[in-house]
C-alpha cells in the first residue's frame, strides 16, 4: 500500500519511513519522543520551583504523621478518622476486610501516595497544561498497577478466598493467567457472547443500499402510522451499528420504531488493510450523504432527522454543516449522541494526542494498513484502569473467577472493528490536533464549513461519566451555531448513559432548551436551570422529534430491498 504522507509542517517525509516504521513496532505504538518530553519538562520545572518543592515536603512529612497516628489509633475503621478518603468511584476497598489492621494500614498508605503524586505532578509553575494532564494520569497509571488490592499477600478479600477453597482460586486462578496469555500471543480476541441476528440485533428490517463502506437498513414500521419525516441513525464506525439494536427490550431502533417513526440506519463495513486508502470524505459521501438520497427519493419524504451518534455524530454534523453551506434543506432537526464538535477538551483522550504520538500511529497504520480492534480497546482500557484492567485481574487470577456472563451490551463492546489508516490520521489531525471543524477550517470538496451554518434544531446527549467524549465538550455545540439546541445530561457513561431504555432503574438526566436568540449558558449556569427529571431520556427525546415533524401519514414501502436485516456488513469479522 502507499504509505501515509504526514503533514510538511510536522518536518517527516517518506524517506525515512522504514526507519520509523520499525521504531514504532518496538515500542508497540507509543512516541518515546513524545513521554520523554513530557518527563522532562516537569522534572526540569519542578527543579526550579523551590515553592513547589517545599509543599511537597511539607505534605510528606503531614501524610507520614497521619498515617502513624492511624497506626497508633489502632486503624479505626471510621471513615472520619481515615487520614485519606478514596473517591466515590474508587471500589478497591469497599469490603469490609479492607477496614481491619494491616489491611486498613496499606490501603491509607496507598491513598495517600496517591494524594502526594497527585500534588507532585499538578499545578507546577512552567508545566504546559497538557504535560500537567499526562503526567498526573501517567503516575496515576503507574500506582494503580501497584495497588495493594493487586497482591496477594495484601488483599484481604483474596486471602479470604484462598483459605475458603483451600486455594483451589489460585489455581484457577493459574489457569486463566496461561489462556489469557495464550490468546494475546495469538491475538486472540475475547469473543461475543450473543449472536447477531439472533439475540441482538434483531428488529425486523431490510438492507435497502449497499456501498462499499456501509449497508442502509431500513425497519419495519410497527404502527398504523408514522411521522412523515423518517430517522436517519448514523453509528460510529468504531463499533458495529447494533448499539442501536441490542436485545428486543433493550433496543433505540425498535423503540423509535414503536412511537411510529419510519427508522433507517447505517451499518458500517469492517474495514481491513485494502481499505488503507479511505478518508473522511470517502465516509461522508458513501454514507450519509448516499443515505439522505436514497430515503428522501424512496419515501417520498423532503425532510429527514438525522441522528450521529459519537464519532458518527461528529461526521453527521460536519453533513449538515456542508448541507447547510450549499442550500440543502432535507434535515428537519440533527440529533448528537455522545458527539463531539470541539475537541480543545476531549477528555483523557487527548492527553497523548500530539504531532509525535501522530506520527507513530500514522507509521504503525501505514504498515498494518488499518488501525487494529486490541489497539483501540487498549487505549479505551486505559482510561478506566481500575474497572477495565486491574479489576477483572483480581477477579480472574485473585479469586479464580471464570468470565462474568455477558450482557447485551458487553457483548456487543467484544465486537470491535478496525479503521482505515488515512480515514483514523486525518481524524486525529483535523479533529483533535487541529480542531479544525469548530475553527470553519475543515474543508468538503475544497471549500470550508461552517457549523455556524446549520439551522435546523438539534438535540444534544451528554452523559455524566464518559471518558470518552465528555459532556462538557459535548455542551460545545451551543457556541457553534445558529440553532436552538436542546440538550439532555444523563447518568451513566459513553454507552450506557446513552443506551437508556424507558423503565431502568436508577436513570435520571436534566433537560433544558437554549433559543437561538437567547444568551448563551456555560455548562455550570446550564446545570442550574435545568430542569431534573427520573427515568429515560428516550421518551422526551421522542416527543422533542415529534414536535419537529410534520403529520402522520402511511408508512412508506421498502424499496430495492437486498436482503434481511442485520445484513452483511455486521457479520465480517
Amino acid at each position: 500500500m502507499k504509505d501515509l504522507q504526514h503533514d510538511p509542517k510536522s518536518g517527516s517525509t517518506g524517506d525515512d519511513h522504514p526507519i520509523r516504521k520499525l521504531l514504532s513496532s518496538m515500542t508497540m505504538g507509543a512516541s518515546p519522543a513524545s513521554a520523554i518530553t513530557m518527563w522532562t519538562d516537569w522534572a526540569v520545572h519542578l527543579g526550579t520551583s523551590p515553592d513547589k518543592q517545599l509543599a511537597l515536603a511539607r505534605e510528606a512529612q503531614q501524610n507520614w504523621t497521619n498515617w502513624l497516628t492511624f497506626m497508633a489509633k489502632g486503624c479505626p475503621a471510621d471513615p472520619d478518622h481515615w487520614p485519606a478518603q478514596p473517591k466515590k468511584t474508587d471500589r478497591r476497598f469497599r469490603d469490609p476486610l479492607w477496614s481491619k489492621p494491616p489491611y486498613a494500614a496499606w490501603a491509607q498508605a496507598f491513598l495517600l501516595t496517591e494524594d502526594f503524586y497527585n500534588t507532585a505532578t499538578s499545578d507546577i509553575p512552567g508545566l504546559t497544561p497538557a504535560h500537567d494532564a499526562a503526567m498526573t494520569f501517567t503516575v496515576r497509571q503507574m500506582l494503580d498497577a501497584l495497588a495493594p488490592s493487586n497482591f496477594l499477600a495484601t488483599n484481604p478479600e483474596a486471602l479470604k478466598r484462598t483459605a475458603e477453597t483451600g486455594g483451589q482460586n489460585l489455581i484457577e486462578g493459574a489457569f486463566h493467567a496461561f489462556a489469557d496469555a495464550q490468546n494475546a500471543a495469538h491475538r486472540i480476541r475475547k469473543a461475543p457472547t450473543k449472536t447477531v441476528g439472533k439475540d441482538v440485533a434483531v428488529t425486523p428490517g431490510k438492507v435497502v443500499l449497499r456501498t462499499h463502506l456501509m449497508e442502509l437498513i431500513q425497519y419495519a414500521p410497527t404502527t398504523d402510522t408514522v411521522h412523515r419525516e423518517p430517522i436517519l441513525m448514523v453509528p460510529a464506525w468504531i463499533m458495529k451499528y447494533y448499539i442501536l439494536d441490542l436485545s428486543p427490550d433493550n433496543s433505540m431502533i425498535r423503540y423509535l420504531t414503536e412511537q411510529g417513526f419510519t427508522v433507517f440506519a447505517i451499518s458500517w463495513r469492517n474495514p481491513d488493510a485494502t481499505d488503507a486508502h479511505l478518508g473522511m470524505m470517502d465516509y461522508l459521501k458513501q454514507g450519509p450523504m448516499t443515505a439522505l438520497d436514497h430515503i428522501c427519493q424512496t419515501t417520498g419524504a423532503e425532510r429527514v432527522h438525522a441522528t450521529g451518534y459519537c464519532l458518527g455524530g461528529t461526521l453527521m454534523s460536519i453533513a449538515a454543516a456542508q448541507m447547510a453551506r450549499d442550500g440543502d434543506t432535507r434535515l428537519a432537526s440533527l440529533t448528537l449522541l455522545a458527539a463531539q464538535t470541539d475537541f480543545t477538551e476531549a477528555g483523557e483522550l487527548t492527553l497523548f494526542i500530539n504531532e509525535s504520538q501522530v506520527a507513530v500511529l500514522e507509521d504503525v497504520m501505514a504498515e498494518q494498513g488499518c488501525l487494529e480492534a486490541n489497539q483501540m480497546m487498549s487505549a479505551f482500557q486505559m482510561l478506566r484502569s481500575n474497572d477495565l484492567i486491574w479489576s477483572q485481574m483480581i477477579r480472574r487470577y485473585l479469586m479464580g473467577e471464570g468470565e462474568a456472563e455477558m450482557n447485551d451490551l458487553m457483548s456487543w463492546n467484544a465486537d470491535s472493528t478496525r479503521m482505515p489508516a488515512r480515514m483514523h490520521s486525518e481524524y486525529l489531525r483535523q479533529m483533535f490536533l487541529n480542531n479544525d471543524l469548530a475553527a470553519g477550517r475543515y474543508q468538503v470538496d475544497g471549500r470550508a464549513v461552517s457549523l455556524r451554518d446549520i439551522r435546523a434544531p438539534i438535540f444534544g446527549v451528554g452523559t455524566e461519566t464518559d471518558h470518552i467524549a465528555p459532556w462538557k465538550s459535548v455542551f460545545k455545540i451551543h457556541d457553534l451555531g445558529h440553532a436552538d439546541v436542546t440538550f439532555a445530561l444523563t447518568n451513566g457513561g459513553h454507552n450506557a448513559g446513552v443506551i437508556s431504555k424507558p423503565g431502568h432503574n436508577r436513570r435520571h438526566y436534566r433537560l433544558h432548551t437554549i433559543r437561538d436568540d437567547e444568551n448563551t449558558l456555560t455548562p455550570e449556569d446550564w446545570m442550574q436551570v435545568a430542569e431534573m427529571h427520573q427515568g429515560s431520556w428516550w421518551p422526551a427525546w421522542t416527543t422533542w422529534l415529534a414536535e419537529q415533524s410534520s403529520d402522520r401519514i402511511a408508512p412508506p414501502k421498502m424499496s430495492g430491498t437486498l436482503e434481511d436485516a442485520p445484513g452483511t456488513y455486521v457479520k465480517m469479522e
